[in-house]
């Protein structure tokens, strides 16, 4: 039997816990991509493709872990998805090398992760009503937006003054509150028992998402573009496959893994749709500006952390203004301000990027870019929840937070691909017009630099040691010429979701919880 909450607060407070620290990893983790490369012997990519894969496996079995709910109950669905991130997180902290990370972080800390995820949003939804819900879901949402904001501060720290590792190491003392605070949980009545569980659908909805990102992490590595396609094309027939799938389970009366009618609603299909726009651009900011900074301005992981701390607090603040405004303003409205706002940021940041750039001259742009992604952020949860019926919020949960982390993954890959590529294209250019080559052709130098960028410049270029001055300019002036690059097509990302966000249909009861 439960104990009677006797803070009426206690189960956002838990909920909020767990949000925080699945996601803080990959905002901490990203100010410590050099120390990463130089202390697991890797490269930028392997790194990216670990964080985006990270926010992919949590898509991935977003709706299998949102279904078991169904099964298990939403409480023990929720501590049990806590133990294999647990696990997930001392296998992480005790990391000796690039595999050993992706298989605590990404794999085990993700899977854990699609547990907890969908179970904090279906507990936050059944426990409030109202008023007390629209602000509840906006904590939930700011709490969210915090731990990716502050993670850089606090991944900064520990990797400049102790260890990058204390940063999975310390979320086992949130793990620990959690368990100890979990009395404030509520369980749900299993509705299903195992044999009604979608197998089919489960591994055609992991298996479609994980071919879509690879195809794009593979863009980095020109030697197996010829693979992209292919995987793009299957993914994205896998995807329709479980669509069919579900509407023939559903025809025969038979349990699907996710009720996809829900995706016949306006304003469930738009949110959804702005949700993963609005991913993007904040995953590949939090990815690209600690390189930039890293690669370019040679500053250490605290500075990282301490130049990203401005965009931190205005996306905390915005969040909960964002939160209080809903009971006044029309959310589709504060969605399109926020749409506004965070790519007139990215426009700012966009001319800010040359070799002379310095942390404080980001800082205007960070600003402006945060309080758009906090109005923004402020919003979703309760606008896609709100879509649903009682009866379908389990399901409701599972495709939006599938969906908000399919954008995150995307944004991380996406993003760093569009980086690299620029990096690439730029040093081509870069070497032919600085007649650089001499004894070496343009292809093994430009082959080499790439691999010095790979490295974030931890190791020097394989190139004559005369040339190394003159290589590592080409490189910074092309890191800056990709950024800015990269900026613009993040705006034009953001202005997409502004035009789709007019689209999403007015409902003055929104605010009321119907």
């Amino acid at each position: 039997m439960e104990h009677k909450n006797q803070n009426k607060w206690g189960v956002v407070i838990v909920a909020c816990m767990a949000i925080f620290i699945i996601v803080l990893d990959s905002s901490a983790m990203n100010v410590a991509i050099s120390t990463l490369v130089v202390e697991l012997d890797t490269t930028l990519s392997v790194i990216q493709a670990i964080i985006a894969l990270y926010a992919l496996i949590i898509a991935s079995f977003m709706l299998l872990g949102s279904k078991i709910q169904d099964i298990l109950g939403r409480k023990k669905t929720f501590l049990i998805g806590l133990g294999i991130y647990a696990t997930g997180t001392t296998i992480a902290t005790l990391s000796l090398n690039a595999g050993m990370l992706l298989i605590g972080w990404a794999i085990l800390e993700g899977i854990g992760a699609a547990m907890m995820f969908p179970a904090t949003t279906t507990l936050v939804g059944a426990s409030y009503k109202g008023k007390d819900r629209i602000t509840a879901f906006g904590i939930w949402g700011g709490i969210a937006a915090v731990g990716a904001a502050i993670g850089p501060i606090i991944g900064g720290v520990f990797t400049t003054y102790l260890t990058w590792r204390l940063v999975f190491a310390s979320e086992l003392v949130f793990v620990a509150l959690i368990l100890i605070f979990r009395h404030y949980l509520t369980e749900s009545e299993p509705t299903l028992k195992w044999k009604d569980l979608d197998i089919v659908g489960a591994l055609l909805s992991i298996v479609s998402l994980v071919l879509i990102v690879l195809g794009i992490l593979l863009l980095t590595r020109p030697e197996f573009w010829a693979y992209v396609a292919t995987l793009l094309i299957s993914g994205s027939i896998l995807f329709i496959f479980f669509l069919l799938w579900q509407r023939r389970r559903i025809n025969k009366d038979l349990e699907p893994l996710s009720d996809i009618s829900l995706l016949k609603n306006r304003l469930f299909n738009i949110g959804n749709f702005n949700s993963i726009i609005q991913q993007i651009p904040l995953a590949g900011f939090l990815f690209i500006i600690p390189v930039f900074l890293q690669q370019v301005t040679k500053v250490d992981a605290f500075t990282t952390g301490l130049a990203l701390l401005p965009a931190s607090i205005t996306i905390l603040i915005f969040s909960l203004i964002g939160a209080r405004l809903s009971s006044k303003l029309e959310p589709k409205y504060i969605l399109m301000i926020g749409f506004i706002i965070a790519a007139a940021g990215t426009y700012i940041l966009g001319g800010v990027f040359n070799v002379n750039t310095q942390v404080v001259d980001i800082i205007p742009g960070t600003v402006v870019f945060g309080i758009g992604v906090g109005f923004l952020l402020s919003q979703m949860t309760n606008l896609i929840m709100s879509a649903a019926k009682d009866d379908q919020e389990t399901d409701a949960s599972g495709l939006f937070n599938a969906f908000k982390n399919l954008g995150y993954s995307i944004g991380t890959a996406l993003i760093g691909v569009l980086l690299l590529l620029g990096v690439f294209g730029g040093l081509a250019t870069g070497i032919e017009s600085s007649g650089l080559a001499g004894n070496m052709t343009t292809e093994q130098i430009q082959s080499s630099l790439f691999t010095y960028v790979e490295k974030m410049q931890t190791e020097p270029p394989q190139i004559p040691p005369e040339l190394v001055p003159q290589a590592t300019q080409i490189v910074e002036s092309t890191i800056s010429s990709a950024m800015r690059q990269t900026f613009n097509a993040l705006t034009l990302i953001l202005l997409l979701g502004f035009i789709t966000s007019i689209f999403i249909p007015k409902n003055r009861k929104l605010n009321h919880n119907i």
